[in-house]
């Protein structure tokens, strides 16, 4: 860009240190309005800051002006562009299970996450609805299969309550309804949940499993001979 030439007394004056300081200025307060990124608005303050300040003895070529203006455009395509494949994206996720982390202002991260039940657009932000509160976009850590969420879940489930059982040495039949709760619980998951358990937890649960059978044939063999004696 060409100085800036004050005329004083018939005398031309270079006073580029006006200049800079100006276009610096400019400068600063794009940058800050632009939050640190300089964006197309940015671009064209500092694009008009250049045509003020131009040395009116030399002015800044035309075709310097039509590639600063191309590339402005350029600018602002791609920037629209993301825009909206990040919408597009954001929107993706509705019905997706997330996982959000977001950091205060003190450098603390808290996390939250759940099902994302719309997306929301404010202030050229994008925002995660998860139960009734918004999240910003940006603060998206994960994105987790809803299938994958449910297994991952219901086998730490069954493996919680498992461990809430006595040793299967000191089991009694006062335990009982509560394995079977266990067992039917593990009869109506699908294989690929069951394989989110590991191999440990699947030996517990096959021993109490068995204890179960045993307890509930007993029962069931008790029941017959009962039964029959009436009967006779």
């Amino acid at each position: 860009m060409s100085s800036i030439a004050n005329v004083v007394n018939g005398q031309i004056t270079n006073n580029n240190a006006s200049a800079t300081s100006a276009a610096t200025k400019a400068a600063e307060a794009a940058n800050k309005q632009a939050g640190g990124a300089l964006d197309k608005d940015a671009f064209l303050k500092l694009l008009v800051t250049q045509m003020k300040y131009q040395d009116p003895l030399e002015p800044t070529d035309n075709t310097e002006y039509v590639s600063q203006l191309a590339t402005f455009s350029e600018l602002e395509e791609m920037q629209n562009l993301n825009s909206s494949m990040g919408r597009q994206s954001a929107s993706s996720l509705i019905g997706q299970y997330v996982y959000i982390e977001e950091t205060d202002s003190t450098g603390n991260s808290k996390t939250a996450e759940g099902t994302v039940d719309y997306v929301t657009f404010s202030g050229g932000k994008t925002y995660l609805s998860i139960e009734g509160t918004l999240y910003n976009y940006d603060d998206l850590k994960t994105v987790s299969d809803s299938e994958y969420t449910l297994a991952v879940k219901l086998a730490d489930t069954l493996v919680s309550e498992m461990n809430k059982l006595p040793a299967l040495n000191n089991l009694t039949k006062d335990n009982l309804a509560s394995v079977g709760n266990i067992v039917n619980a593990y009869s109506n998951m699908s294989n690929y949940q069951r394989s989110f358990m590991s191999d440990e937890a699947s030996a517990v649960y096959n021993a109490y499993a068995q204890w179960y059978m045993n307890q509930t044939t007993e029962a069931d063999d008790a029941d017959s001979t009962e039964e029959a004696i009436e009967q006779a």
